[in-house]
């Protein structure tokens, strides 16, 4: 096996110095991405977070139900609401 043009490594060096060139150089410190939630998105946090254990113990049901097979869905319920969206 033979391996040729070792030095091609190092041409991606050389473009970054091209850039910082253009740019003024590596003197400019980099920008920080940020993140900020709005006071709305913490008070939504917060109260899906109170009803945590309401929700799971919701799910147990359901999941119980599911499994001793008597969960009952009503169909009409179902078709009431997707029949605006069908139309």
């Amino acid at each position: 096996m033979k391996i040729s043009h070792t030095n091609r490594i190092g041409a991606v060096n050389s473009y970054q110095k091209q850039h910082e060139q253009r740019t003024g150089g590596t003197a400019n410190p980099k920008k920080k991405d940020e993140v900020q939630i709005s006071a709305e998105a913490q008070e939504l946090l917060s109260t899906s977070r109170l009803n945590e254990a309401e929700r799971a113990g919701r799910v147990e049901q359901l999941k119980e139900s599911v499994s001793t097979g008597s969960y009952y869905v009503d169909a009409g319920k179902i078709a009431d609401k997707l029949l605006p969206y069908l139309k």
